[in-house]
């Protein structure tokens, strides 16, 4: 069972309001400050040059308002009720791994559920699926009352990790951490055939078949003579910050801490300038990456160190036994390849051979093990922004290593993030690299 907590007003057995209950106080004016921010911030008009596209998706796109509105409320009940700060650190554990689990069974019930009704020898699919969804009606209830718990406890870990980094203030990360799992929205991005460039990226309601995102992207093609892809999102810098249900403590923790920095960024000039040149959303979220997995993983190492993965096996020397596989798939290679490959041939004005490039190398991804629904210009305007390693969709972009030269010459992930959240240009970026100075 849940331990019973007190809530902000005097507990009875210590009679006065305590400091941890007078920082609540501050937590709750900040959150509702910073949630009217972040809400009217999410919600501007996203221009004249989307609109074309939005007479497409406007009746299938994700409402953020009520969506920020209801996690504000949660959010706010949280922290009235000081839930998780009475609770020894064996008991915070203990729950943490417990919410995990059970979403990962609820995971298992739902495929299991999808697959009584994809089954065409089940003859009568409501009857075989009574009991898996009496079993779901019991684990969505016990998720309920855990979820607010977890999400206390681990924005409370989170923030105890960023004031350890020196990334808080008074002891306070600014703003505060806030998260809440649920479905996601996906993602329509939209691409210029002629290059890689994002022109449009829109959220859409969650749960969009594979049939429904394909009927919407050639609707958009055909009529716009653009590229489009619906991509699933991990996570969404709104405030509460909304993260993806999963039972995966590292990916959870990394991106919790991800959606955290595109919060501290959008108070700064680099984060209220996503929007202003594809340079400054690839230094965004290369940054916002390559400090979420830092804070992430220190998270895991501090309070769940069973968790930690195991470190790379080290190469072997030479002479020590069998030389490695040579044709062993590199993903990443094979992906900064391909987009090298496309960008050549797009700067060359041959669009269509770019486009059948694209669909025969995302075949020859399917023949090595991965299921990538759809290659185009969309595809990489998404994902090449996201530059925390070398390779990849990013191709030989230069900003994603910038930012990563950016991190290599901090002398404390604290530095690298107070210093790249105040340029305002991939220029600024580049002379302080070149300085081959350390960012102070």
């Amino acid at each position: 069972m849940i331990p019973e907590v007190c809530y902000l007003t005097p507990c009875p057995e210590k009679g006065i309001i305590t400091a941890m209950s007078l920082k609540k106080w501050v937590d709750l004016m900040l959150v509702l400050v910073l949630g009217m921010v972040f809400l009217t911030y999410s919600s501007l008009s996203p221009g004249d040059q989307m609109e074309r596209v939005r007479a497409f998706s406007r009746n299938l796109e994700f409402d953020y308002i009520a969506w920020t509105l209801d996690a504000l409320e949660v959010k706010l009940g949280q922290l009235a009720l000081q839930a998780g700060d009475f609770l020894p650190e064996e008991t915070r554990h203990r729950l943490v791994l417990e919410y995990l689990a059970l979403v990962d069974q609820i995971n298992q019930a739902e495929y299991q559920l999808n697959e009584i009704y994809a089954n065409p020898e089940i003859s009568d699919p409501e009857a075989a699926a009574a009991p898996v969804r009496s079993k779901m009606e019991k684990l969505y209830a016990r998720r309920a009352q855990l979820a607010p718990l977890v999400e206390s406890i681990l924005q409370d870990q989170i923030s105890e990790t960023l004031a350890s980094l020196g990334l808080a203030l008074g002891g306070q990360a600014i703003p505060p951490v806030l998260y809440h799992s649920t479905p996601l929205p996906t993602a329509l991005i939209v691409s210029p055939r002629t290059e890689i460039r994002q022109d449009a990226n829109i959220s859409l309601q969650p749960e969009l078949s594979a049939d429904e995102r394909s009927a919407l992207e050639e609707k958009i093609d055909s009529a716009l003579d653009v590229s489009s892809l619906i991509v699933n999102i991990g996570g969404v810098g709104v405030y509460p910050t909304m993260v993806a249900q999963t039972s995966d403590l590292n990916f959870l923790s990394e991106v919790v801490a991800h959606e955290w920095v595109h919060n501290f960024l959008t108070l700064r000039p680099l984060g209220i300038n996503y929007l202003t040149s594809p340079e400054l959303r690839t230094m965004n979220e290369t940054a916002a990456s390559i400090a979420g997995n830092e804070i992430g993983r220190l998270v895991i190492e501090r309070y769940y160190p069973e968790l930690v993965p195991p470190p790379p096996a080290p190469p072997q020397p030479p002479g020590s036994g069998e030389p490695p596989e040579s044709s062993a798939f590199d993903y990443m290679e094979e992906m900064r390849t391909t987009r090298v490959t496309v960008d050549q041939l797009l700067a060359e004005g041959k669009i269509t051979e770019a486009e059948d490039y694209m669909e025969a190398r995302r075949r020859f991804f399917w023949d090595n093990g991965y299921l990538i629904r759809k290659i185009n210009q969309a595809y990489f305007a998404f994902y090449g922004a996201y530059a925390d390693e070398p390779g990849g969709a990013a191709g030989e972009d230069p900003v994603g290593a910038a930012v990563r030269d950016l991190r290599a010459q901090s002398p404390s992930l604290a530095t690298f993030l107070k210093h790249i959240a105040w340029m305002t240009s991939f220029e600024q970026l580049q002379e302080v690299v070149e300085s081959d100075s350390p960012a102070g």
